[in-house]
């Protein structure tokens, strides 16, 4: 089978790539711009066409813990029993191929974007997709934490020095709502690894030194062991940390600032990975090892995610600037996302997944249009657009085909990810779905509102007329996200089995009797009610776009 699966530290191979090469760009005279710019093409090229091999190693039917691979494993604190510790199941490694296409679109994208201090902003760039890789990989919870913490020391400056006016403000609230919210979860990671320690209540020191390894994998084996007081205190740790990161509702504040003032790779990397980090979080950790303290707190989780869903949307249609309401967009985006997870089946976690990966692919896409016109007008005010189909025929079908994409048109990645989760959340409960629905019908409101204005229309604003089309770079970092929004939308088996063991493994970690009360297809009342919502919506859609 070759090295990927002979002991070849791949996974380190992935990580620690862009690190060696911010390293290596120090010594690149800062003047020359091209070398810069080459050379972090190069190595984001390099490192995603190393991830790519591993969709094809990947056994898809490995199941329990077997299903981790690639596994690495060495001693590296051995007085707090912290190793060095990788894996990754099929859900990791569809986050970290996301990651590193996403990384190599941005570097590419910024050419023309970023006209000062281009060697210190790559070499952000390829630290950022350090940190973020290092997560989706680290199976040890200090590990994890630490490259946790490691990515958000890249994005702050990113946004700060490359931002627009408001940068410094943006950069800042980002900053402080991601630790603070970073500090709690260390409390809970604390928490349980006191547990662990001395099999006494978690605030007692005794037998730190003698403490086992903080491999989650062990932990999912412990969960059931803490009662369920504790373990509602330390979900609720959990839940803080990762639902500022994602961002939920009410925690979202920070989100439409950074997206507004980041640049447009910024935006890209923001949207596409880095939100990605609190919903994997709660998969990877929250769930499997808290089962109590996710079924304590599943009700308000829900609530939470429906208000995000519909509030989301609303702000919004009433948005005057396209990133903003891109940026707000996915605040309900990833509330559908949360909805689908907390139905706790397997039906909702996979479209839950696959919707992580659907919206970083049309959303990282939506921001990537956005920035071609804002580089040539310097403006993203919608009133200040019209009539751009007549001036710009392939940068409006681009458009058009990532927005349908976002509102979940059939045939397209977003459909599939909506679909399942409604089928799931009916399953779990009917007013979620109907709740949820009312959701996807706000968001193709808001994204044909936003089409109609800018394509659509007389093209009376002289600026306007001078706009060119996009060029044969862009086309190339918007055409592979089209057709992964294409290949997804047509054939999403390949991903589904990417995802069936972890996600069955989680739900039988977070429901031990659920698969004994009864088989993994759906009762068919339940099915069909969710059908008929989904046709509901699908024929409100239908006379929407009318």
């Amino acid at each position: 089978m070759g090295f990927y699966d002979s002991g070849f530290p791949i996974l380190s191979v992935i990580t620690y790539l862009p690190l060696a090469g911010a390293l290596l760009m120090l010594f690149i005279n800062k003047e020359n711009t091209g070398a810069i710019k080459t050379f972090a093409t190069i190595v984001a090229a390099v490192d995603f066409v190393l991830s790519v091999p591993l969709w094809f190693y990947f056994d898809r039917k490995a199941a329990g813990l077997a299903m981790f691979q690639f596994r690495e494993t060495a001693s590296w604190i051995p007085s707090l029993g912290v190793k060095y510790s990788f894996g990754i199941d099929g859900i990791a490694l569809l986050l970290i191929l996301l990651t590193t296409m996403m990384g190599l679109i941005a570097v590419y994208s910024s050419y023309t974007a970023i006209d000062h201090r281009q060697k210190e902003y790559y070499i952000l760039l390829l630290l950022l997709q350090t940190g973020m890789i290092g997560v989706f990989c680290a199976l040890d919870f200090f590990l994890f934490y630490v490259f946790w913490e490691v990515m958000l020391v890249p994005m702050y400056f990113l946004i700060g020095i490359w931002g627009g006016q408001r940068r410094l403000y943006a950069a800042i609230k980002f900053f402080l709502y991601t630790l603070a919210g970073s500090v709690v979860m260390l409390l809970s990671i604390l928490a349980l690894y006191f547990f662990n320690s001395s099999g006494i209540p978690f605030l007692n020191i005794k037998g730190l030194g003698n403490a086992p390894s903080f491999d989650v994998l062990q932990f999912h084996q412990i969960g059931h062991l803490i009662s369920p007081q504790l373990q509602f205190w330390i979900f609720l740790g959990f839940f803080l940390g990762f639902a500022i990161k994602v961002p939920m509702f009410p925690f979202h504040t920070w989100l439409p600032d950074a997206h507004v003032e980041a640049p447009t790779a910024g935006s890209v990397i923001l949207a596409a990975v880095l939100l990605k980090m609190g919903t994997y979080g709660f998969v990877r950790f929250a769930l499997p090892i808290l089962p109590d303290g996710t079924r304590q707190l599943m009700i308000p989780i829900v609530t939470l995610s429906i208000i995000g869903i519909i509030y989301g949307a609303l702000v919004s249609l009433v948005q005057k600037d396209m990133k903003k309401l891109v940026a707000y967009s996915s605040v309900s985006h990833l509330g559908f996302v949360m909805l689908g997870m907390f139905a706790l089946n397997p039906m909702g976690l996979r479209g839950s997944v696959l919707q992580m990966i659907n919206h970083g692919i049309s959303t990282g896409a939506l921001f990537l249009l956005v920035g071609i016109v804002y580089e040539q007008r310097h403006t993203r005010l919608i009133s200040e657009y019209g009539g751009l189909a007549k001036q710009m025929p392939m940068y409006a079908t681009l458009f058009l085909i990532a927005a349908l994409s976002s509102m979940g048109l059939p045939a397209l990645n977003g459909f599939i990810g909506e679909f399942t989760i409604l089928l799931g959340v009916a399953n779990a409960n009917i007013w979620w779905a109907v709740f949820a629905a009312v959701g996807i019908v706000l968001g193709a409101a808001y994204l044909l509102w936003l089409y109609q204005r800018v394509f659509w229309g007389p093209l009376d604003n002289p600026a306007n007329k001078v706009l060119k089309d996009v060029n044969k770079r862009e086309l190339l970092t918007l055409l592979p996200l089209v057709a992964c929004m294409i290949w997804i939308g047509i054939a999403p088996a390949p991903f589904f089995e990417m995802i069936e063991q972890p996600v069955d493994y989680i739900v039988q970690k977070v429901d031990p009797g659920y698969f004994k009360r009864q088989p993994v297809t759906y009762p068919s009342e339940a099915a069909e009610r969710a059908a008929a919502v989904s046709s509901a919506l699908a024929a409100i859609q239908a006379e929407v776009h009318r």
